[in-house]
Formats: C-alpha cells, sequence, structure tokens
C-alpha cells in the first residue's frame, strides 16, 4: 500500500498493531471507560485486571493497589514519578488485610502477568482526548495494558522528519498532559519509512532507536513492521518494561533508558543458556558429558553499545531467578576504571546492597563464607587465590573485557577457585588465536556452532546509530613510516595473526626497536603534531567533535602533547 498523509502512517500502525494482537478502537470509544478526559487509566479494565489475577487478595486490599498506581503524582518531578508507578508495576503492590478476629495478612498484587501475555488485555487507542491545564491534546496513538497507558505513539506523514513529532508534539505533551507520562514504559514515534522507539525523558532523536531484528539470527531490516513486532509484540513489551527499562543519574539529572534490540536479544540468550545447561544438569546429564561444561561462551558487543548495562541486566535476571536458587553473581573487571563504571551504573539497573572486594583477603572471605549476591572484584584479586575456595554450582561469572582479563595465571586462579561456577565473556575486541595458544572463543567455551554466544558487530551498531563512525584522516604523505621497516618489524610478525589483544601487540613493538624510534623522531613528531593541530582547528573544532590521537607508545604520547 502507499503510506504518505499522517491518516495512511496511522491507519498503516493500527493494522500492524492489530496483527500483533492488539484491540484497535478509538479514543471517543473508549470515554465510558475514563471518568473524565483528565483521567488516563481505564478503570474497570484495571479493576478486573486486578480480580483476575489476584484472586486471593481481599476486595478493600485490592482497591488499595489500584488507588495506589492511579493516585495523583503530577506534583512530583516527572521522572521521578514515573519511576516510582514503574517500581510499583514491576514489584507489585504490598498491602495488608485485617480480619475480624485481628489475624493480618500480607498479600503482594500483580497489576499485570508477565509469564503470560493472553492473560493481559492490549488495547490501542486512536485520537484519545486528554484534557491538562492548558487545554485538550491528542495524541496519536495511546496503547493500554489491563487499563494502564504503558505507550505513546506521535506520528507524522511520509514526508516529515521525526524531529518534528519529538519537538512539536512530544515535549509540549510532557509538560501540558503530565498525568499521561507518569505511567508510560516507551514511546513510539513514525512516519511509516522511519519507525523509533525511545522514553520520554529523550529530548534528541538520536536517543530512540530502531528496532531491526528479531532474534540473533534474523537480517537487519528497518521497516515499520519489524520494530513493531520487536517491541510491541505483547509478550515482547511485557519483557522490555519488567526487564529492560533503566534510570540512569547523569550531570543533568535522571534520564529513562530503554535497552536496545541488541541488548534484549543478548540479555535473554545468555539467560536462556544458562538456565538449559542448569536443566540439563538437574535432568541428570553429567557436566562432563555436556558439550560446553560451564564456560557457556562469548559475548561479543562492540565498544560503546551499551555492553556495561546488558552485563548488570543478566546480573540482575540472575539473582531474581527463583530457578537459580539464590545464587552468588561475580562481576569481574581488570581496571578499576571499570570498576568505577560499573558501580555508577548499578542503580540504574535495580541494585540493592552489592559486595565489593576490598581485598585479596576480603575476597577470599567472600567465597569461603558462602556470600549470596552480587560480588564485583577486579581480576587482580584472584592472583594466588587457593583452590575450590567455593566449589557451589550456582555461582555465575561475568567477565568484562574478557579478551584481556583472563589471560594467563590470573584466569587459572579464577577458575581453579571456583570450579563449577558458570563463566560467560563480555567483550567488545575479543582474541581468536595468540601466541601463547589461547584466545577469548577458546577460554570461554568456542565450542559454540558460531563462535560465540551473541554478537552484535560495529557495522550493525553504526546502521542502528548505537556507536558513531570513526573517520581516518591520512597524514601528508613524506610522514609514513618506511614501508620496508614495517614490514620487517610489525607486519612479517606471524604471531601477529588474528590478534586484537593490547598486550600481545606491544610484545612485539618491544623487540621492534627500529621502527619505535622512527615513530618516535623528532622531526616526524613534530610535522605530524602540527598536521593534526591544523586540521583539528580547521575542521573538527568548529563543529564541536571530538579526535584522538593514537602513538606507539607512552613516550610517544608524551611527545605529541608536548
Amino acid at each position: 500500500m502507499s503510506v504518505v498523509s499522517e491518516l495512511d502512517v496511522e491507519n498503516a500502525l493500527c493494522d500492524l498493531f492489530a496483527a500483533l494482537g492488539w484491540t484497535v478502537t478509538t479514543g471517543a470509544a473508549l470515554a465510558s471507560e475514563r471518568a473524565n478526559q483528565r483521567e488516563v487509566f481505564l478503570l474497570p479494565r484495571l479493576r478486573e485486571a486486578l480480580e483476575v489475577l489476584n484472586p486471593d487478595a481481599p476486595e478493600e486490599v485490592r482497591d488499595d493497589a489500584l488507588r495506589e498506581l492511579t493516585r495523583d503524582r503530577t506534583s512530583m518531578e516527572l521522572v521521578n514519578a514515573n519511576r516510582e508507578v514503574h517500581t510499583l508495576l514491576v514489584d507489585g503492590f504490598k498491602g495488608a488485610h485485617t480480619a475480624p478476629d485481628g489475624t493480618v495478612s500480607q498479600h503482594t498484587l500483580r497489576y499485570l502477568d508477565w509469564d503470560a501475555a493472553a492473560k493481559n488485555h492490549f488495547v490501542l487507542a486512536r485520537q484519545l482526548t486528554v484534557t491538562g491545564p492548558a487545554g485538550d491534546f491528542r495524541p496519536d496513538l495511546v496503547g493500554f495494558v489491563n487499563g494502564i497507558p504503558l505507550v505513546v505513539g506521535e506520528l507524522k506523514d511520509a514526508a516529515v522528519g521525526l524531529d518534528t513529532a519529538l519537538t512539536k508534539n512530544l515535549t509540549p505533551y510532557r509538560s501540558e498532559i503530565p498525568q499521561l507520562f507518569v505511567p508510560n514504559a516507551v514511546v513510539l514515534l513514525s512516519n511509516f519509512t522511519d519507525t523509533r522507539v525511545g522514553t520520554f525523558t529523550s529530548t534528541v532523536l538520536e536517543h530512540f532507536a530502531r528496532y531491526t531484528r528479531l532474534s540473533e539470527d534474523d537480517p537487519r531490516n528497518e521497516d515499520a513492521a519489524t520494530t513493531l513486532r520487536a517491541v510491541f509484540t505483547p509478550g515482547h513489551l511485557l519483557d522490555y518494561v519488567e526487564n529492560f527499562i533503566l534510570y540512569e543519574q547523569g550531570d543533568h539529572g535522571l534520564r529513562k533508558l530503554l535497552a536496545q534490540n541488541h541488548q534484549r536479544l543478548g540479555v535473554n540468550a545468555a539467560v536462556a543458556r544458562i538456565a538449559h545447561y542448569g536443566s540439563m544438569v538437574d535432568a541428570g546429564v553429567t557436566e562432563r558429558a555436556l558439550e560446553q561444561p560451564r564456560k557457556l561462551g562469548v559475548y561479543w558487543h562492540t565498544q560503546g553499545s551499551g555492553k556495561t548495562y546488558t552485563m548488570l541486566t543478566v546480573a540482575k535476571r540472575l539473582l531474581e531467578d527463583p530457578h537459580f536458587q539464590n545464587p552468588t553473581v561475580l562481576l569481574v573487571v581488570d581496571r578499576n576504571e571499570l570498576q568505577q563504571q560499573l558501580f555508577q551504573n548499578l542503580e540504574a539497573v535495580g541494585f540493592g546492597h552489592v559486595h565489593e572486594a576490598k581485598s585479596k583477603r576480603h575476597l577470599r572471605q567472600l567465597l569461603k563464607n558462602d556470600t549470596r549476591g552480587l560480588i564485583v572484584t577486579m581480576i587482580h584479586k584472584f592472583d594466588d587465590a587457593d583452590a575450590n575456595l567455593n566449589t557451589r554450582s550456582n555461582i555465575f561469572v561475568l567477565v568484562d573485557e574478557a579478551h584481556r582479563s583472563t589471560g594467563g595465571d590470573l584466569g587459572n586462579y579464577l577458575m581453579g577457585a571456583l570450579p563449577n561456577a558458570t563463566f560467560i565473556g563480555f567483550t567488545g575486541t575479543p582474541i581468536d588465536k595468540s601466541a601463547h595458544g589461547k584466545g577469548t572463543f577458546k577460554v570461554f567455551g568456542g565450542e559454540d556452532p558460531r563462535g560465540y554466544l551473541d554478537k552484535y558487530s560495529i557495522r550493525e551498531s553504526i546502521a542502528d546509530g548505537t556507536t558513531v563512525p570513526l573517520y581516518y584522516q591520512m597524514a601528508p604523505n613524506d610522514l609514513v613510516v618506511d614501508r620496508e621497516t614495517m614490514e620487517r618489524e610489525f607486519w612479517a610478525a606471524a604471531e601477529l595473526e588474528g590478534v586484537a589483544d593490547i598486550e600481545e601487540i606491544n610484545r612485539v613493538l618491544d623487540r621492534a626497536v627500529t621502527l619505535k624510534n622512527m615513530l618516535k623522531n623528532r622531526e616526524r613528531v613534530d610535522k605530524i603534531a602540527r598536521f593534526v593541530a591544523e586540521h583539528f582547528r580547521k575542521y573538527v573544532q568548529p563543529m564541536g567533535y571530538k579526535a584522538f590521537l593514537v602513538a606507539v607508545d607512552r613516550e610517544a604520547c608524551a611527545l605529541y602533547k608536548e
């Protein structure tokens, strides 16, 4: 069909929602379910859902749950109000009932059935009028789940860019009808040729993502149907709301984030692999008989694509799932900066108490004392660790920057200390092979048919807009290193084949004395520094962009800075 006008876009998207199982109606048809146009919940549907999902809860507790969810929070800062409601939806309402004999019973009530999407009601309203202090506003689409407005959609015709929908519609809605965004989970923007999903705290179009695949093996597809199936298939939407909404505290305050396509697919692949392995052990299959005992794969996502949040979300899922029986999850890093980055992001993912291994001795105490929950440690704290510090099987070790963290003795101490633990490596730059016959794939389960548990390449990341491309500027030709020296001392080194690890490359460079001296020649450094400074001032700095310069060693970096 030809989709041109805004009405065409609306019709086409509603057809797609209907095909996914949503009941499509109009805002006018829902008028009888709202006390007035300021009301954004469909109270009869919400009341019915509370009764169906919580049949054993007393009616007065269900009434309390309804009042708590729908109470006016517009006097709060909007993002804080939204976070409060999101926590209530995910954790459920906790209430008490006092019987006539004085007995008090505690109840946790669900608003949504997270496990069975079919037990919830999905209704999409077209042109729902919502009244605010300044008058009436009419979002193009509002999606209700059990009467809760979790989705807001704003549409434009095919000739209008989505930045217009964001700045002319969504931004005013947030201030004029904030009650609609207090319970909101996700925001949809579409002109049919470009369809993106994000959150109401996003103020620039780049923060809205295209969802281009339904599984890791699918070819990338930017059409509206793929994005809607990826996010708004009822089970997928519930998964996003329950597990993949984060709140990040940044320089400009609290911001709400929605995990992107590759993050959800990757997290679910990791959890499914772990659960599958566990079910095989429970069924009596010995670890020796399994193809990949305990080393469950490499999680290969390009740098800058949100790998830290992905790893933390895997950890949270493992800790919260009763199937894993109150496990221990270790997050292992190899640099102070990475540990600090983890701690900055823990609250966003919803972690409470976290154990931080302060020293080698402290780490050993935590493991010997059978500590449960999340432990964050640096890899060097496993140095000289005793074998069999903890032999429990529901210990999960998530290794960040795995291409370098587990090399040599430290990796051996780690795996020896936790002989029955499950290991998953996270990296943006895996090592295929090296001079020592070790590699990220081999260490973490190279028997995977594809060689990895999940992959998100730099090409996909750039295409999705998750990361930006790197652009290289060639220096004048007289600054190029002598080709013969380069080939003799660097490229011809057989052990460099397939190596992406900086330590391996440095070992070769340490022997390339002539090459390093040539690269650090004062005259050459001076010419390059002048060229870089002039090029940066002329082309990069005026656009507000950044750049970085890579040199052969620390001395060279100091020379260039000077």
